[in-house]
């Protein structure tokens, strides 16, 4: 079994995994929900451990252990597992009615747009909208969004991944991001696709393997081109926009001097394309 996929370790394995997966103990992980606009997933618990992954406002995540200020479980929008700063969690409240449909927006403290900003928000976080007043909505634990800047779960404002991914355009590399304001080639996949309404796993290789295998020739504005530890969204046929390490940022590049220059570099040629499966919008 994965490990990033699995909540499990020697000691200590999810309860649901009894008989699946050994260890020396079993426990019910305890659900939490974001608190904060991000949250790091680190690979240890520490502040200044990898990160693994990002996690937005209000997505749950499963904890089964708590060290150090970090608790260690299980993000449930895409199954990743490893630590989170336990300050960024907070008890599960009502579920999500909505996520945000632009690319980043404030929560004010009023229905005011005077009123002091309570947090930055990114594309696909999810809020629980409670009140209403005039062109603003509340969200639980978060405050006041003007409400056109959300769309009800379930339906996805983004109808083109590819034109999501350019707006990140300019937004710096960030290894494991997931946010607005930085993200790695996989988490703009996952969010640009996210936007349209498709739930996608997390890293490279599983994407590689979750979508659905197409021929060089037949590539197609939104399709994806996979190297070794890599992923781009094409524009066209041509052209990608992908974060890159290379640029430190989201950017667009022809695709003949990106595989060339990847090349290289020593990763070597794609090492295939990709169509994205449709599948039911995400709202853990």
């Amino acid at each position: 079994m994965d490990p990033r996929l699995t909540l499990a370790r020697p000691d200590l394995a999810d309860v649901a995994l009894q008989g699946i997966v050994a260890a020396e103990r079993y426990e019910a992980p305890k659900r939490r929900q974001v608190a904060t606009p991000t949250a790091a997933l680190r690979k240890a618990p520490a502040a200044d451990a990898e990160q693994w992954n990002q996690l937005l406002f209000g997505e749950r995540f499963a904890v089964l252990d708590v060290k150090d200020g970090f608790a260690w479980g299980q993000a449930a929008r895409d199954g990743y597992v490893g630590w989170v700063a336990e300050a960024d969690l907070a008890p599960v409240g009502e579920p999500a009615t909505h996520q945000v449909a632009v690319l980043r927006t404030y929560a004010f403290g009023a229905p005011d747009i005077k009123s002091r900003p309570q947090g930055l928000y990114s594309l696909n976080a999810l809020v629980t909208i409670e009140a209403r007043e005039g062109r603003f909505a509340k969200a639980a634990g978060a405050g006041w969004f003007v409400e056109a800047h959300l769309a009800p779960i379930g339906l996805a404002a983004a109808v083109d991944p590819a034109e999501v991914a350019l707006g990140f355009l300019g937004a710096p590399y960030q290894w494991g991001g997931r946010e607005s304001l930085g993200l790695d080639c996989s988490g703009l996949v996952q969010q640009a696709l996210a936007a349209s309404g498709q739930a996608v796993p997390r890293d490279t290789d599983m994407q590689f393997s979750f979508f659905e295998a197409i021929e060089e020739a037949d590539r197609r504005r939104g399709d994806l081109v996979f190297w070794k530890g890599h992923v781009a969204i094409l524009l066209d046929r041509d052209t990608i926009v992908h974060a890159n390490a290379h640029h430190m940022a989201v950017a667009i590049e022809p695709l003949a001097e990106a595989i060339a220059r990847i090349d290289a570099a020593g990763v070597g040629r794609p090492t295939g394309w990709r169509r994205a499966r449709t599948s039911p919008p995400s709202v853990a």
